[in-house]
């Protein structure tokens, strides 16, 4: 007997191909300022030209991070020295958004990978992308099976060290110290503003080197998840700014990472920075966000540093490209599953119905505009995601 169930209408299921698809990607050079990174390194050329994938790389892009054009082209890439052709790719990885002027040499329902970085955009980026009808998906949005943001952790992670390693070489250069522990010495002493993944790597590279430790933030909940990542002889405490205060007169060098909705907040004022040890070294990481430091200022790689009150300050909003090579691994390694899954689910749309935490990424799709930060920051019309992939 027939099953009644079987008699009623029953929901449409629309097949979903997922035959591999042959990717083909271009690899522009960056050409941002201060930017010396690149999505993908030889060796994850190499696997993705033997999975059957084109990868175009214009000349030099890999120079500034030390992979030459020759290591690509033994990997199989072809080196362009047309970068509207590079462009021209049905796929683009970059490590910075594309400028206004770079998305003119994009074809339509052209599908982009890089970072967004909400807070430097213009409205007239969003309209190019709209007229354009580009598929674009941002790497600080893009969630693993954990629920991480793995792009952006690993920035964070790189960061923080950087951050220490460069405090550690003003240090010496201004005050002839070594940043470490010798016996009979007393240690550096290092506070660290923000309880977040930059702060964490900035702990554990300076407890590596002997410092003494004082992390100071506003959430108490982000301090106790914090301590279970580092030793009880970190110091913690909230945003008391007579404690802060008294710690900052002592202390060797100050790191912060304070994050807001729209800008840092100013935790350290004017005349804390003037109770500062001379020779101290600020480096300020979220100056890209205004700053947590009043007197904090922007600097570039080739000039690190000015001095304000005797205390040396580093303000370079991109602190990791300073180690570009090993910042551009460390992408690359993240980014070379992603794409293979492309290639195997037979293209970005399928992967996007299919991969909740890559879809995560999307802002952009065929032009229309699917996230509500974005549309929220630039008053923009915005479709949600669940509308469009049910």
């Amino acid at each position: 007997m027939q099953n009644i169930s079987q008699l009623l209408p029953q929901e449409e299921c629309l097949a979903v191909s997922n035959e591999q698809q042959s990717l083909k990607i271009g690899l522009p050079k960056e050409r941002t300022f201060q930017e010396k990174r690149i999505c993908l390194t030889p060796d994850e050329v190499a696997v993705l030209v033997t999975n059957g994938h084109q990868i175009l790389v214009e000349a030099g892009a890999g120079e500034e991070a030390h992979f030459p054009d020759a290591d690509y082209s033994e990997a199989g890439a072809e080196i362009v020295y047309d970068t509207e052709a590079v462009f021209a790719c049905p796929m683009v990885l970059k490590v910075e958004p594309p400028t206004t002027e770079e998305l003119a040499y994009f074809n339509p329902q052209t599908v982009l990978l890089s970072a967004l970085q909400l807070n430097t955009q213009d409205i007239a980026y969003f309209e190019m992308l709209t007229q354009k009808q580009i598929t674009a998906l941002a790497f600080e949005y893009i969630k693993d099976e954990a629920e991480n943001y793995p792009i952006q952790q690993s920035v964070d992670e790189l960061t923080g060290i950087a951050a220490v390693l460069t405090a550690s070489e003003l240090i010496t250069e201004e005050n002839r110290l070594l940043f470490g522990n010798i016996t009979g010495v007393p240690p550096i002493e290092v506070v660290l503003l923000g309880a977040n993944n930059i702060t964490e790597a900035a702990a554990k590279a300076a407890l590596g080197l002997g410092a003494n430790v004082k992390i100071f933030a506003s959430s108490l909940t982000d301090l106790r998840e914090l301590r279970t990542h580092l030793p009880s002889s970190v110091y913690t405490a909230t945003l008391q700014p007579q404690l802060l205060r008294e710690s900052l007169k002592r202390c060797n060098v100050l790191i912060g990472a304070m994050t807001g909705t729209h800008r840092s907040p100013i935790i350290v004022t004017k005349d804390m920075v003037q109770q500062m040890p001379r020779g101290a070294v600020i480096v300020d990481t979220s100056i890209g966000n205004g700053g947590c430091v009043e007197t904090s200022g922007l600097t570039t790689l080739e000039q690190l540093t000015f001095t304000k009150y005797e205390v040396v300050h580093c303000g370079v909003p991109n602190l990791s490209s300073r180690y570009a090579r090993t910042a551009s691994t460390s992408l690359s390694n993240i980014l070379l599953p992603y794409l293979l899954k492309i290639g195997e689910e037979g293209g970005v749309e399928n992967l996007l119905q299919i991969d909740k935490g890559f879809r995560n990424g999307l802002y952009s799709y065929h032009g229309i505009l699917t996230h509500s930060t974005v549309s929220e920051w630039f008053g923009l019309p915005c479709k949600p995601l669940h509308l469009l992939f049910l």
